[in-house]
This record gives C-alpha cells, sequence and structure tokens, in this order.
C-alpha cells in the first residue's frame, strides 16, 4: 500500500507526499495535464518539442541538468497523448534544488532563439533517426490515422511529420506554454525521505507565489463506435512482415478497463500466453506476438501485434489470431489466478522505489482519484472468467476491428 497525504495550494497546484524514511533519497514527479491530444491538427509535435524545452534553462537558471546534477540527482521526462511527466530523484538533504529548478521553469521558462533552435533540432533528429530512416519507423503513424478518424489521438506524440515542428515559431511556442504550464494544470508528488510538513514549507516557498489561470476544460471530438472491419495494406523495405490489429475499447477512466487489461495477459503474459504457446511455439505463425492496451484516457485501443515467420502470409497469420481470440469464450480458473499473482507480484515490487510511487500516485491523481493506486490489485482479485469472456466476445469483432498488414517486400 502507497500511504500518503494531499493537499492543494490556493493557485491550484495539487500536491501529494508519500514519506519513507528507510531511504535518504526523495524522488520528485511534475506531471503536466497536457499531451499531443491538445495540439492543433497544423500545429502537431508541440507537446513532445515542450519536454525538451523544459530543459533549456529559466529565466533564473541557464542549466537545468547542471544544477540537479550537481545536488546528486538524476533526471528525465517522457510524453503521452495524454500527459507530460518530468521526473528527478536527489538526496533528500538536497530536496529544495528540486524545487527551485521545477518551479522556476513553471514561472519562466527562458523563450531565446537558441534554446528553441537548439531544441527543435534534437528533435527533428529524432523523429528522422526513429520514424523517417529506421525500420517499420512509419507504424504508429498508420495505426494511429487507421484507427482514429476525428479524435486528435489520430496522430502519435512525435507529431504528424517533421515540416510542423520546422515552421514552430517563438509565438506558438509561449502560446503553448502559456495554455498549458501553470499550477492549476499540474500535480506534484514527493516520496521518499521527506514529510509532509517539510514539503508543505517548501511548496508555500517554491509554487505557491506562482500565479495561474483557471484550469482548461476541454472539448474534445468522440470518436464514434466502428460498424466494420478495416484492413490496410502498405509494403515498406523490411526485413519480416508485421501484423497489427486494434480494437475499440473504453477509456482508462472506465471501470472495465482492467478487464481489457487482463485480457491482454491472458493472450500475451510470459510463456504462459496464449498467443505465445500456440501462434509461436506451437504453430509457428509468428516470430513474436504481444497483446496490449495504450491506457488512453479517451477512447483508447486493445492491440495484437506481431512480426510472421517467412513463408506465412499476412492472411494465415491473421486468421490464426481470430482463431485465439474465439477460444476466449472459455477461460480458465487457473489461467485467471496465474495473471492474477503476477499482477501483484509485479505491483509489490513497484512500490519498493520510491520514484515508481511517485509516478504511479502521479497518473491516478490525473485518472482522477489517487486512492485508486491502492485498490488496484483488488480490482483483478474480483474480476471473473465470466466477465473477461463476456468482454471478449463483444470486444474482439470483425466490425470493431482495424487491421494494417505491414508487408515486407
Amino acid at each position: 500500500m502507497i500511504l500518503f497525504d494531499r493537499f492543494v495550494l490556493p493557485n491550484g497546484l495539487k500536491v501529494l507526499v508519500n514519506t519513507d524514511m528507510s531511504t535518504p533519497l526523495v524522488s520528485m514527479v511534475v506531471l503536466y495535464d497536457v499531451g499531443a491530444k491538445d495540439e492543433d491538427e497544423e500545429h502537431t509535435g508541440f507537446a513532445h518539442l515542450f519536454e525538451h524545452l523544459m530543459f533549456g534553462g529559466s529565466v533564473n537558471i541557464a542549466n537545468f541538468d547542471e544544477a540537479l546534477q550537481l545536488a546528486g540527482g538524476s533526471n528525465n521526462a517522457y510524453t503521452t497523448n495524454d500527459l507530460t511527466c518530468y521526473y528527478c530523484t536527489l538526496p533528500a538533504v538536497n530536496i529544495e534544488t528540486a524545487f527551485w529548478l521545477e518551479s522556476d521553469r513553471m514561472l519562466s521558462l527562458a523563450f531565446t532563439p537558441k534554446s528553441l533552435e537548439v531544441q527543435r533540432s534534437v528533435v527533428i533528429e529524432e523523429f528522422k533517426e526513429h520514424y523517417l530512416n529506421a525500420p517499420y519507423g512509419d507504424l504508429y503513424h498508420l495505426v494511429h490515422a487507421l484507427n482514429y478518424k476525428v479524435h486528435p489521438y489520430r496522430w502519435p506524440t512525435i507529431g504528424k511529420n517533421v515540416e510542423q515542428i520546422e515552421r514552430a515559431t517563438m509565438e506558438d511556442v509561449r502560446s503553448f506554454f502559456a495554455a498549458h504550464y501553470y499550477p492549476a494544470n499540474a500535480i506534484l508528488v514527493l516520496s521518499g525521505g521527506i514529510t509532509t510538513e517539510q514539503v508543505q514549507q517548501l511548496c508555500d516557498k517554491w509554487f505557491a507565489p506562482i500565479p495561474s489561470p483557471a484550469k482548461l476544460q476541454r472539448s474534445l471530438p468522440i470518436e464514434p463506435r466502428r460498424t466494420e472491419y478495416v484492413r490496410e495494406v502498405v509494403e515498406r523495405d523490411v526485413p519480416s512482415s508485421l501484423l497489427y490489429m486494434s480494437f475499440q475499447m473504453p477509456g482508462r477512466r472506465s471501470k472495465d478497463y482492467v478487464i481489457y487489461d487482463m485480457l491482454t495477459d491472458i493472450l500475451s503474459l510470459g510463456r504462459g500466453g496464449r498467443l505465445n504457446a500456440e501462434l509461436v511455439r506451437k504453430q509457428g505463425l509468428f516470430s513474436s506476438v504481444d497483446a496490449s492496451v495504450d491506457g488512453t484516457i479517451e477512447t483508447g485501443l486493445v492491440s495484437i501485434s506481431g512480426m510472421v515467420m517467412e513463408g506465412v502470409t499476412l492472411e494465415e497469420a491473421e486468421e490464426g489470431v481470430w482463431k485465439e481470440l474465439g477460444r476466449l469464450s472459455r477461460i480458465s480458473e487457473e489461467e485467471l489466478r496465474r495473471i492474477q499473482n503476477l499482477y501483484e507480484t509485479d505491483a509489490l515490487y513497484q512500490e519498493l522505489r520510491s520514484s515508481r510511487r511517485a509516478e504511479l500516485l502521479a497518473e491516478y491523481e490525473l485518472y482522477g482519484d489517487a486512492n485508486a493506486v491502492n485498490r488496484r490489485v483488488q480490482e483483478r482479485a474480483e474480476v471473473t472468467t465470466q466477465m473477461l469472456e463476456a468482454c471478449a466476445a463483444t470486444t474482439f469483432t470483425r466490425e470493431n476491428c482495424r487491421s494494417l498488414h505491414y508487408r515486407a517486400k
């Protein structure tokens, strides 16, 4: 169990504190409620670009990383379609350095032409290296566009294309910052050798003086329900053909999310996963295969993807997947206990690290209730085989499927 205190500053910043005096370290997470879904279709990739810009220095601090490293800390960040998360870990005696750094860039990020050009170049090189010049690099651009027609999930976090990042102006950057980077749109979490009283004092000193507008209220289009099977076929110069099948599912805040997550565990968790046992080891249709949920807050996807063995057609591979999905009409109690036990073990292991505890608390607070982090094991314990079978029957249907055949030349 992750015990924590919670309070909210007058400017709207939510603060959560998990005290663990057994460690001399403290992990800090600053999670902003902004992701790729908040971008304009003609200005995509901005959330990810901003992740980089936030390390370019603030008005009072020329080099974020250097200051933190001198205090014995390490840090990083990540961006998704739903959120942007900055995290660091450092000795508890130096934790005020993290408060100073994070509050200063929240209040007064340095918008300099040099910083924009440097970080723009970094992002463009990342785009070219991982998405334009790498095998399967365009896979997620294809998957997003195939599965979403109206919702902004239809482009990946990196953005639709390099050109939009190249065209980003200083005015664009300032506007994006003003719209999303302020206390009422953020969650601050501390985990480790620090008390709630210490955190309150440091928050009053460093974060409370930062002004904040009211939190932005989104009005995103709702992705319509599917009514027909769609297959897209592309041909690329890649080593092996790849199959990617996606099915529409509720978002992360749905009470049924856990059922979809557990279905993917039945299919692919460990060597006991059905897809690996049947389609890889027994039938030899795939060299590797996986099932996953994307965990997005809005309407999401449960997907099955795999590298097809040489000599096997994508049509044969897909038919093999359909047969395995049909077999989900019967799930044994033994299978259910296996994935429940594996999840509980993993959950307990995650809670040993202050950095992961901080991330979990921030994520669950964004989903609506940080207390739910302590119910996640019990939620899975309450799921029955009948619930899993019923969910599989209504989800894994032809009309709910978007299938991408990524054919090797």
